[in-house]
This record gives C-alpha cells, structure tokens and sequence, in this order.
C-alpha cells in the first residue's frame, strides 16, 4: 500500500500550494503525512510546505511541532520535535563507495541506512546540507548554505563548507 499512498503524495499532497496562500493546503499536507504516511507526530502547530520529497518513509520520522518548508530533499532522516527546518535543505542518508582506483566509483556501490540524527528544538538554515550519519545536537543552529559532515554539539551554532563551530548558545536564566 505504501507506493500507492507516496504516488498519491507526490501527485497531489506534494502540489498543494504553500500555506501562505491558505492554510488549509497545510493542513491537508500534515494529515496526509501523519495519518496516512505516519512519519510525523500529530500537532496542530506542524508545517509541511509543498515540494517536499521522500526517499523511503520507512527511513523517515518527524517529532511534533516541526516546522518542513518547501523544496526540502529528505532521503531518510530521524528528526526530533521543534525543529524548523528552511527551504532548499538535504538531508542525506547514503554515501558512494569510492576507495578502489582500479574500479570505477559507479560499479562500486553504496552504503545506505545511514540516517541524520536531528535532536530536539534544531534551527536548520537555507540550503544547508546534512550529510549521512551525522547528528545535530538538540538546541543546535545550522547556518545557511552549510554542509554539515561531522556531528554537531547540543546549544551551538555551526555554519560554512564543511561546517564549523561559530559559538555555543547559553541558557537564559531568569532572576
């Protein structure tokens, strides 16, 4: 039943217009990916736009109070609640095998089922690109256009090719 139901998305969930336009398109997008997929937790606070694409949904869960814009490419990915997560970004979960010279790296194959890890309350920017088996720490900020290739520590901001640490965010405490 789960290629009927992905035909089914990608044939009219997927083209909905985005929720800027009314938020209907946005509700019909979450129930069809909560209710029917079952990759995201229920919430009425979740936002899925248009365009967003989905490897495998056995590869794929989303937390609640989640935040996916437009134009995201998701091969499979474990994402944790209150994350946002800006257009244009990808999220990789399998990598080329290219380490012998004497085949070419197209005959060599791959390795699959290497989900992302994004923790709990992740900003992640515009185009960044989170590669497999990488996990972003809960409270963590993605710069835009970075490509994240190691994982990333909870509370910091990271940015840039391949991403580094730009600082640590602190907790506010209230007197």
């Amino acid at each position: 039943m789960k290629p009927l139901q992905l035909v089914v998305y990608y044939l009219i969930i997927s083209k909905l217009p985005h929720s800027r336009f009314h938020i209907i398109f946005n509700k019909i997008r979450c129930w069809y990916v909560c209710r029917v997929l079952k990759i995201m937790k229920e919430d009425t606070n979740n936002y899925f736009e248009e365009n967003v694409y989905i490897g495998d949904t056995s590869k794929l869960t989303i937390g609640k109070h989640c935040h996916i814009n437009e134009n995201i490419f998701i091969q499979g990915a474990n994402i944790g609640n209150y994350v946002m997560i800006a257009p244009n970004v990808t999220l990789l979960n399998s990598l080329h095998n290219y380490q012998n010279v004497d085949v070419p790296m197209i005959m060599q194959g791959g390795v699959e089922n290497l989900n992302p890890t994004i923790e709990d309350d992740v900003w992640i920017g515009r185009n960044a690109i989170i590669m497999p088996n990488i996990t972003i720490g809960e409270g963590s900020v993605v710069g835009a256009g970075s490509v994240v290739t190691k994982d990333v520590e909870p509370y910091t901001v990271v940015g840039g090719i391949p991403a580094k640490l730009i600082k640590r965010r602190k907790r506010c405490v209230e007197s």
